[in-house]
């Protein structure tokens, strides 16, 4: 397989780290640290300028006023937003866009498209990583009234819910189908209640009561779930994926300068063995991606779904990322936990990232489903 990028991935590549390089770690104080202390609001400074360099609107094609490229170019800008811990709603909004074009109605991508490409509109996703395919794991039920849908459910830990224009709403049908409703973050019977993140980030608990939502802000056709739930899941690996790197690189750097009996510590066989199985944990979490996303980005036939790619991906991101913080803070001694050092930022984010896509073991399972079942077909 050829992980070659093309020009224009490249190119995107380079706008991303010109973007970035003057944006530093969040100050947003974790709160284990720092109790009730939550962020208000996303980086709209930086979304602002996202939207200027054409980043916002990476999957959207050129006729809704967007860019055209595939997941890869979105998970390419995701690994370099979360080197500096970008707080921006990149993921789910891109995820959902993406979604909107593949499977809405034409009068659907007329109204949202072309608006969330230059970051007027801002959309979030009330789902997690560590959700299924199945359309029975789905905690908001819809159901047909007369020409609309109404909702009922509750969704916890809803990124951005706060702050976004439209929450993309994955439930499931009686019939055991996946929809997805596009509903206003303020609308009759859905109440928004507050949550906080291991990372000092605002989340939100919604739950919904006979919530009515019009037919034509509501995506029906199969797959649209499995579309948004596989971009979402790939877009997080390539968080964790990004942030790991930064995080060995801060190692590495701390560890060549810290001296002890007249030595730097990186050259210490015990420093140096963990560092090298960190960097291959690191390898494996790129491979890994680059797979599932090559996968999401075509229809290429193989033995298994995209399903199966995307839960390797995860079962390296989830254990993956935790492992190199870890070994991060070990390597730092008692400098690690100095709150006025990035670090700790650093392992706050991570820790989210692993509890959004779900414990490894999860997907180890899921995967041998899939394997079970094309063995028997």
């Amino acid at each position: 397989m050829d992980f070659t990028f093309t020009e224009e991935q490249q190119a995107v590549v380079e706008a991303a780290k010109a973007l970035f390089a003057d944006v530093t770690p969040d100050g947003v104080p974790s709160p284990a640290l720092t109790p009730g202390a939550v962020a208000e609001d996303f980086d709209r400074a930086l979304w602002s300028r996202l939207a200027d360099a054409d980043l916002l609107g990476l999957l959207v094609d050129a006729e809704h006023g967007g860019v055209g490229l595939d997941p890869i170019a979105l998970c390419l800008v995701l690994r370099e937003s979360a080197k500096v811990l970008a707080r921006v709603p990149l993921l789910e909004s891109s995820a959902a866009a993406s979604a909107v074009q593949a499977y809405g109605s034409a009068e659907l991508k007329r109204r949202v498209l072309p608006r969330a490409a230059r970051g007027q509109l801002v959309l979030t996703v009330a789902a997690s990583g560590r959700t299924g395919h199945d359309p029975a794991e789905l905690a908001v039920t819809a159901q047909r009234d007369g020409d609309d849908w109404l909702l009922d459910g509750l969704q916890t830990a809803v990124p951005w819910a706060h702050n976004a224009d439209l929450v993309v709403l994955p439930a499931r049908t009686p019939e055991g189908r996946a929809v997805l409703a596009l509903v206003p973050r303020v609308h009759e019977g859905l109440t928004l209640a507050e949550q906080c993140s291991t990372s000092g980030e605002r989340l939100g608990e919604l739950r919904l009561e006979a919530v009515r939502v019009a037919a034509s802000d509501v995506v029906e056709t199969d797959g649209a779930w499995d579309r948004l739930r596989d971009l979402l899941a790939t877009g997080t690996c390539a968080l964790a994926l990004g942030l790991g790197e930064r995080v060995l690189r801060m190692t590495g750097e701390y560890t060549s300068k810290r001296e002890q009996f007249g030595h730097p510590v990186a050259t210490f066989q015990a420093v140096a063995v963990q560092a090298a199985d960190r960097y291959i944990d690191l390898r494996a979490m790129e491979a890994t991606l680059w797979q599932a996303a090559w996968r999401v980005s075509t229809a290429t036939d193989s033995a298994l779904p995209v399903a199966g790619d995307v839960a390797v991906a995860k079962i390296w991101a989830s254990d993956g990322v935790r492992r190199v913080v870890q070994t991060a803070q070990h390597l730092h001694g008692g400098f690690g936990a100095d709150t006025d050092y990035p670090l700790h930022r650093y392992h706050a984010w991570a820790k989210h990232l692993e509890l959004s896509l779900g414990p490894a073991a999860a997907h180890e399972e899921a995967l041998g489903d899939l394997l079970a079942a094309h063995a028997l077909s």
